[in-house]
């Protein structure tokens, strides 16, 4: 019976420090994504930052009038 009831013992602390690891993993995971980028400056141009090409004034104008809806509309 001893035996019986230190396994039980030793099964619940084995249990409650794995929940505990599991707490401090997600704590961990919380913290990396609310720390600010390192090495993120500002670009003074957005010239190469687009993959597949140059930025058109076609899609410039696009974007503007996606982005910034007309008086009537409102």
């Amino acid at each position: 019976m001893a035996n019986e009831e230190g396994r039980e013992k030793l099964l619940e602390r084995v249990d409650a420090l794995q929940r505990e690891l599991e707490y401090l993993k997600r704590g961990i995971v919380r913290n990396l994504a609310t720390l600010p980028r390192r090495g993120a400056e500002p670009k003074p141009s957005l010239f190469g930052s687009v993959r597949g090409g140059d930025i058109t004034e076609a899609m410039v104008e696009e974007s503007k009038q996606a982005l910034f809806r007309d008086l009537k509309d409102i």
